[in-house]
């Protein structure tokens, strides 16, 4: 049996008169670049995330470099991030000269623990960037709290967590900036690289516009420095077209989570979940076969489904053997990345970081996985851990 990691073609065949009459319009129009149709994505964007602005961007990378630039962040200042991400978070960062300072991650949900951030403040620090990975939500109260008392912007990457929620809000309008990406992997994909950014404040909603299209306003006329950083119309239409079907793909891959920790309780194997595990760690140092994802009381949106395991790297192989897509969501954390060295950080230095990226898989967990192909999935890593060593 083959199971893909993620089943693009399965998707679009459910939507496809829908995404072709969306580039036809489009076509027909000729006009591609920003107009009508990303604006219509910028209303239909924001009003699903419960903000009042939003800003069609070229993709989530940019989103978050656009958010850095209109806060002015250059060299000099410091912005606390998590060394635990997709490497545009501090990417974005340093091509401003700006240096990223790291906070550990929190074993339970991969995002950074929050309650450390406080301890890395220093004069020089500008903002923060929490990443919501894999489509549960940092903890954000906390966050927040430690931005306002030090009067720091903050950034939600919420690049992977469209639609997810803490305490009742929407991942991306809890403070300054809510970056997403509509990279075609993603829960809301586009047809190419797509991203936005939304905002509370008008004043920086109207920012955000002029950088995006090289800081002139009107034409021509430069008073600041921005880039291109616009959401083309095709892209604009294509996701405003699948918006409308998000909510009913989340609530899938909610289902296939739920299914696959029911699968794994019944499968024989020694599994717990990764709150239980991280509780567990200092009693028992013998490593469980399978971690599941933590349950949250907030609304976790899956864009991944990550597994916790021993023998990763030989579980994968099998899994690839047995025709099933995974993933590393990330093999090498960012401070032991080669180019950013110059940052004087080595192995060690953020355990959790290095341990999740030693030991994590992420399993299929698209809308339209099926029943059977869940149980193979499970099946097939029963199979790897209950044979002879």
């Amino acid at each position: 049996m083959k199971v893909p990691l993620l089943d693009l073609k399965a998707q679009y065949e459910t939507i496809r008169p829908e995404i072709e009459g969306a580039v036809r319009d489009v076509l027909e129009s000729q006009h591609f670049i920003l107009g009508p149709f990303v604006q219509k994505c910028e209303e239909a964007i924001a009003s699903y995330c419960n903000s009042p602005h939003a800003i069609g961007v070229s993709s989530g990378s940019d989103a978050l470099l656009i958010c850095l630039m209109a806060e002015g962040i250059g060299p000099g200042d410091e912005v606390i991030t998590t060394p635990y991400t997709f490497f545009a978070t501090v990417g974005a960062i340093t091509r401003l000269g700006a240096t990223p300072v790291f906070v550990d991650i929190d074993p339970v949900t991969y995002n950074i623990a929050a309650d450390q951030i406080a301890s890395k403040i220093t004069p020089r620090t500008k903002a923060i960037i929490p990443v919501h990975l894999y489509g549960q939500s940092a903890d954000m109260r906390t966050v927040m709290d430690v931005a306002n008392a030090h009067r720091l912007i903050v950034i939600e990457d919420a690049a992977q967590a469209i639609g997810a929620e803490f305490g009742g809000q929407r991942c991306g309008s809890i403070a300054e900036y809510g970056c997403f990406s509509f990279f075609p992997s993603k829960n809301l994909g586009a047809g190419g690289d797509a991203g936005m950014v939304v905002t509370n404040d008008p004043g920086r909603a109207e920012k955000l516009a002029v950088l995006r299209a090289h800081g002139s306003k009107p034409k021509y006329y430069h008073r600041v420095v921005g880039g291109n950083f616009r959401l083309d119309a095709l892209q604009g239409a294509i996701v405003s077209s699948k918006l409308k079907h998000l909510d009913g793909w989340t609530e899938a891959r909610r289902r296939n989570a739920d299914r696959y920790n029911r699968l794994f309780q019944a499968s024989g194997l020694n599994v717990c979940d990764s709150r239980e595990w991280a509780k567990g760690r200092g009693r028992d140092s013998r490593m469980p076969d399978v971690v599941l994802p933590a349950a949250s009381n907030d609304r976790h949106v899956f864009n991944q489904y990550v597994i916790r395991v021993a023998a990763r790297d030989n579980l994968r192989t099998t899994l690839q053997t047995n025709g099933i897509g995974t993933e590393v969501y990330y093999p090498v954390p960012m401070h032991m990345q080669e180019c950013f060295a110059s940052l004087g950080r080595r192995a060690g230095d953020f355990p959790e970081s290095e341990g999740a990226a030693a030991q994590t898989l992420a399993l299929p967990i698209y809308p339209e996985l099926t029943d059977e192909q869940a149980s193979y999935v499970v099946d097939s890593i029963r199979q790897f851990y209950s044979r002879p060593d």
